[in-house]
């Protein structure tokens, strides 16, 4: 990615190459719309010199004008100008949204060809500032700025031109002032750049202190006032603080006085004082200097837009390195054709796998089969493996080394579509959408009809409790699920894995934060779930899964005992350690002392 940020703002244009011919033409008419002004303003100045000779005839540039004459040049320049820039802004606009649709499109259609683990890894919060604030930011970048090239350019070389052909010591001078105007500007800019690195580092400590602080609420309450916990926090806002006044102090001066430089008022003042100078010599006439102010104070307006143009360039290109860069993961091989299992015989075949930017592997060279209708339980310390062991499976990621088989068919051989039919995954932490609880069932199958869906609620337990919400089955859960409890989400998402009857059912401990109610709820939902299928179940309480037909045991990415429960214990290893370990936590208690025992 840093080959990317180094190369300029080709990033930029490469990722809006889809809108060029936009671009361009709002370019090409904002430039013609900006020489049509100018048109305009040379044919005012030329109305007020007639007007001020007296209304008759004058003759300028080798051409005898009237106020007519120069009324009708006005108003077919004014014309123009306002068609021109309008459509320009309009062709802009439309490749703006044209540009928003295809970026998303494609982001879309990539995320699905990626690995869901690459998905999970990169996460929500990072995903949805490239899908909509990044996005936008280049919708608004060609939408506006787009024109503002074309004018900003085009104006100030064309009026430069004009200023010459009318009189080259008044162009001299309203090009000096504008220049002067741009030197103190960039050492304004150039100053505000050498804090702005400490300014952002600032408010990037400020952010991680914000979110610390909102995750640590519940804790800061209940122990402390947030004074001393969070002292981080307080010293974040003092150094942001501190950077904040730096920077604005260290640029505003000269950032006043460029400011002033590039108002029209200094350049109207310089222009009229050498005007006057020259009409005393009888080297200008009085057309002459009308046309020159009239140009001189729109090429200071029409350059002011460029000198900010570099912020939104800058902040254009930023945004299009994150895009890219999603772009660039390589999506996930699928094959063509692929191949379906007949049976549903899992095994794992030496299989090792790495995470990205990981040195250790997360498991090594781990080997075990799953036989079909069994049930086999992952087991072991928090952070050993077991959850990584589970979404290979479905191919979350893909292995490093090794195979995944299912019915002697490697799961890289096999069609996302055919692979995902085979499972029905049930996690922790649910998901729907803001939808209505029909649909949210449904989307296990599409073509479910309203009496299939009710029946797998019924059977996930869930029937009773949806019956009793104001609309039914028909009821929004809000966004996340948030109008429904932990218990009542979860029944959902097993009623969605009734309804989908896959073969091979992965259960990642969905009891494991819920409240005794509703976790006999739930795990009498998953009884009805799991019957007939081959299941993989992720436990922490050993004792819901002492009767599985296959434990195995994962410690530091590697499998170091399997077997059954029974048979696991009389080996006096680190099953038996862990099952001993959760014994003693269950009788633990306190005293009426409040002394452990």
């Amino acid at each position: 990615m840093a080959d990317q940020k180094s190369e300029g703002y080709g990033v930029l244009w490469r990722i809006m190459k889809p809108v060029n011919r936009y671009i361009y033409s709002a370019i090409g008419l904002s430039a013609l719309g900006s020489t049509a002004t100018i048109g305009m303003l040379l044919m005012l100045s030329l109305v007020l010199a007639v007007l001020l000779a007296g209304g008759e005839g004058l003759h300028f540039m080798g051409i005898s004008w009237t106020v007519t004459g120069a009324l009708t040049g006005v108003g077919i320049f004014g014309a123009l100008s306002f068609f021109l820039t309008l459509l320009g802004f309009g062709i802009s606009h439309l490749g703006a949204f044209y540009l928003e649709e295809n970026l998303r499109t494609r982001l879309s259609k990539h995320l699905a060809q990626l690995p869901l683990g690459c998905v999970i890894t990169t996460g929500t919060g990072a995903l949805k500032k490239v899908f909509l604030e990044d996005v936008k930011n280049l919708h608004s970048f060609v939408a506006d700025s787009t024109p503002t090239i074309g004018r900003g350019y085009t104006a100030p070389l064309i009026t430069a031109v004009a200023l010459l052909i009318i009189d080259w010591r008044l162009a001299l001078i309203a090009v000096g002032i504008l220049v002067v105007g741009m030197v103190v500007m960039s050492f304004a800019m150039r100053d505000s750049k050498a804090m702005q690195k400490h300014y952002e580092e600032s408010r990037e400590k400020v952010n991680a202190a914000v979110i610390e602080f909102i995750q640590a609420m519940a804790v800061v309450r209940t122990f402390d006032d947030g004074t001393s916990t969070f002292k981080r926090y307080h010293k974040a806002l003092d150094f942001f603080r501190e950077m904040y006044v730096k920077w604005a102090r260290k640029s505003s001066g000269p950032a006043r006085i460029a400011m002033v430089l590039l108002a029209p008022l200094p350049t109207v003042l310089a222009v009229v004082a050498g005007g006057i100078i020259f009409m005393k010599a009888g080297t200008l006439s009085l057309p002459q200097l009308i046309a020159a102010l009239f140009l001189s104070t729109g090429m200071v307006d029409a350059f002011m837009p460029i000198m900010w143009l570099n912020n939104f360039l800058r902040k254009s290109k930023s945004s299009a390195n994150r895009i890219e860069e999603v772009l660039a993961v390589p999506a996930m091989p699928v094959p063509e054709k692929g191949r379906m299992p007949r049976e549903t015989t899992i095994r794992f075949d030496n299989v090792s796998f790495r995470y990205e930017n990981r040195e250790e592997d997360a498991l090594a060279e781990v080997n075990f089969s799953v036989t079909p209708g069994s049930t086999t339980a992952l087991v072991g310390p928090s952070g050993a493996g077991k959850s990584t062991v589970a979404k290979l499976l479905p191919r979350f990621w893909d292995v490093t080394g090794g195979a995944i088989t299912i019915g002697s068919i490697d799961i890289r051989h096999i069609t996302s579509e055919e692979l995902m039919s085979c499972f029905a995954v049930v996690f922790q932490d649910v998901y729907l959408f803001d939808e209505s609880i029909i649909e949210n069932i449904r989307m296990a199958k599409a073509d479910a009809t309203d009496e299939e869906v009710i029946e797998a609620a019924k059977a996930a337990c869930c029937h009773e409790f949806i019956e009793r919400l104001p609309n039914g089955y028909e009821t929004g859960v809000g966004d996340i699920g948030g109008s429904l409890s932990g218990g009542e989400r979860q029944r959902i998402s097993i009623a969605r894995a009734i309804l989908k009857d896959a073969p091979i059912v992965i259960l990642d401990e969905p009891t494991a934060a819920l409240d005794t109610e509703s976790e006999v709820a739930v795990q009498t939902a998953i009884d009805t779930l799991v019957k007939d299928k081959t299941i993989i179940v992720i436990a922490h309480r050993l004792s819901t899964i002492a009767g599985a037909d296959h434990i195995l045991v994962i410690d530091d990415g590697a499998l170091v005992e399997q077997g059954t429960h029974a048979s696991l214990l009389e080996m006096q290893g680190r099953y038996n350690d862990l099952w001993q370990a959760q014994l003693r936590s269950k009788k633990w208690h306190f005293s009426k002392q409040g002394e452990e025992s």
